[in-house]
């Protein structure tokens, strides 16, 4: 039995309570959030005790904690979870700097700690398959993927003003992808942003519309485009075109009842939110990660995972700015 603590106590916090709530190798212990109410109301609904940090930290009764909080809290509550000894499950991004994210790397490998990044696109059971088909040589040798990631509509503009900017915050996500499906790491990135859905996003240093094109040391490419707007819904898709075939995962729909009439053929619309989409990814995440600890083999994707999807982000941000391609 993992005995978790759940730091955060907001909308992700409450995923993968949901999450554990459910499962039988794994309890929450305790709860903290900066909000006590907050935290109380997630702590009762587990049977867990709200505890600030620091007791969290000290506890003998926690095995591993879920870092759920916002990412500028999130070097120190690493650096304090690798040095108290716990098992660290951390949303993305580790951290909006990647000489801080090398900080965390050697504190963690000093201690010896698991550590998970949660990218939990990588356990889609879509996106998950894609994968294992191309590892099986199903396709040949991958020579093009392609990335769609549109979100329904734009994050609150406060939200825009402390998110480190589009390549940071919703294409990272991508460019860890990326790498999954690639299979190598790339090797230069070039980027293309325009404010084209709300200009105030402009106004606030960040674009809304995004192209990335990476290519590694042998040649792959991979294209990646990203909107905060998509008035059909969710738009997740993936495409991998390889030497003897190609791999699509498409979009999740609301069903998947089709009518056909004189007017032609009619689908149900995309499910229009992230935690509906990936409701099944971060289940699985969380159950590799409490298998992992249970079973002493190690975690995936790894805190190394994070730094390299911050410094394609970090290359992507660059590009963008500069309009010239950046070599990582």
């Amino acid at each position: 039995m993992i005995r978790l603590a759940l730091l955060g106590a907001g909308r992700i916090g409450q995923v993968h309570a949901r999450t554990v709530r459910g499962m039988e190798n794994a309890s929450v212990t305790a709860v903290s959030d900066f909000f006590p109410e907050t935290a109380q109301t997630l702590a009762h609904s587990l049977g867990a005790e709200v505890r600030d940090n620091d007791a969290i930290m000290a506890s003998d009764d926690v095995d591993a904690v879920v870092v759920g909080t916002p990412t500028d809290t999130h070097y120190g509550l690493i650096m304090a979870a690798a040095k108290a000894g716990k098992a660290i499950f951390c949303e993305k991004p580790v951290d909006m700097s990647a000489g801080r994210i090398r900080e965390l790397i050697a504190v963690v490998e000093e201690t010896g700690v698991a550590f998970m990044t949660a990218f939990n696109r990588r356990f889609d059971p879509s996106f998950a398959n894609v994968q294992t088909r191309i590892s099986a040589g199903e396709i040949g040798d991958v020579e093009l993927v392609t990335i769609l990631s549109r979100d329904p509509s734009p994050p609150p503009l406060s939200y825009i003003k402390s998110s480190g900017g589009i390549f940071r915050d919703m294409m990272i996500h991508d460019l860890d992808m990326a790498r999954f499906l690639l299979g190598e790491d790339p090797v230069e990135v070039v980027a293309y942003g325009s404010a084209l859905v709300d200009s105030a996003i402009g106004e606030a240093g960040d674009v809304d519309t995004a192209g990335v094109m990476l290519k590694t040391a042998s040649g792959k490419i991979c294209q990646i485009s990203n909107s905060r707007r998509a008035s059909y819904g969710y738009d997740q898709r993936i495409e991998v075109h390889g030497a003897k075939g190609m791999l699509r995962a498409e979009n999740h729909l609301e069903n998947t009842v089709e009518v056909a009439t004189e007017a032609g053929y009619r689908r149900a619309p995309t499910l229009n939110f992230f935690l509906e989409r990936y409701e099944s990814a971060y289940r699985r995440e969380m159950e590799h990660f409490v298998a992992c600890l249970n079973d002493g083999v190690a975690v995936t994707p790894t805190i190394y995972d994070g730094l390299k999807a911050q410094m394609l982000a970090d290359a992507a941000t660059e590009s963008c700015q500069t309009g010239k391609p950046v070599a990582i």
